[in-house]
């Protein structure tokens, strides 16, 4: 059985799409229909711009869903996923690619997310860190202790094993960050990220964004979708807009996702959009399924 994957915010790179925009008439009609939507050409940040202007928030997250989606729209009748799931943000390009959301909802619903997770990143200042070769539960239970009311820091990302993303006030992470390498992380990284994403830091951009997703018309998918906050698959459009709620404030349960496709039959993974990321994390969680990326 074939899933397909799609990445979230951090796999951009300057160039992303050109080549599908400039040899595909599909793709460049959904870019230039992009441009019009989001009031911007995005498409020149994306194929001349810098690494600065594609990282700014209202360029990042619809950069990746557009190279993502388009990506897979593109492939035709050799995009036939018996599955899928997306990664954080990647979670909406996979619901336009199955047919759960319209490429126009899907690109409005992630740029009012963007902007939303900015505005709370300036009501609420904090940041990640990558937790590299310390048990989960180690992780959780560091975090627990730390973690108060007004000082929070909770795991935000389950990548793979041995690699687990924490999120929270700045002050937290850095404690945790000391406590873990303590407790025998290999590393403790901190990300260059303005803001704690999934975690409960993220409440004013899911107050924001629920109201935008609550308005928008979600249709069954052509296949289950694998979405992060339970890990579990889901075809029913009122759980999926659900689902798509708690997700800014839930940790992204990727490594049980990848597990439960495999469980389910998944023998043959494919990527689509930018970078190598999901490709190396589904590779640490089980070697003994096809990989292979689209971009």
């Amino acid at each position: 059985m074939k899933a397909f994957v799609f990445p979230g915010q951090g796999a951009q790179f300057v160039g992303m799409g050109k080549d599908l925009y400039e040899n595909n008439p599909l793709a460049k009609e959904l870019f230039d229909k992009a441009n019009d939507i989001l009031g911007y050409k995005i498409t020149d940040i994306m194929f001349e711009g810098t690494a600065e202007e594609l990282k700014q928030t209202k360029v990042t997250q619809p950069a990746v869903f557009l190279h993502s989606v388009i990506s897979a729209l593109c492939m035709g009748d050799e995009f036939k996923p018996d599955m899928v799931a997306g990664h954080s943000l990647g979670e909406f390009s996979a619901l336009v690619a199955a047919g759960a959301l319209s490429f126009e909802d899907g690109l409005r619903l992630v740029y009012a997310r963007a902007m939303a997770m900015q505005k709370a990143c300036e009501m609420a200042p904090g940041t990640m860190a990558a937790i590299i070769a310390l048990p989960d539960e180690k992780v959780e239970e560091i975090c627990a202790e730390i973690s108060t009311e007004g000082n929070i820091v909770i795991p935000a990302n389950y990548n793979c094993p041995g690699q687990l993303v924490i999120s929270g006030n700045v002050d937290a992470i850095n404690l945790a960050c000391g406590k873990l390498k303590e407790a025998g992380a290999k590393r403790a990284l901190p990300l260059p990220v303005s803001g704690a994403f999934h975690s409960p830091l993220m409440q004013p951009a899911k107050d924001e964004l629920q109201a935008a997703i609550e308005k928008t018309e979600v249709k069954t998918p052509k296949c289950p979708i694998y979405q992060n906050v339970d890990a579990m698959p889901h075809t029913d459009p009122a759980e999926i807009k659900q689902n798509l709620i708690a997700q800014l404030t839930s940790s992204v349960r990727w490594t049980k996702s990848v597990q439960n496709m495999i469980a389910d039959g998944a023998t043959e993974f494919t990527e689509c959009g930018p970078g190598k990321a999901l490709q190396g994390m589904i590779a640490k969680i089980d070697r003994s399924v096809t990989i292979q990326g689209i971009a």
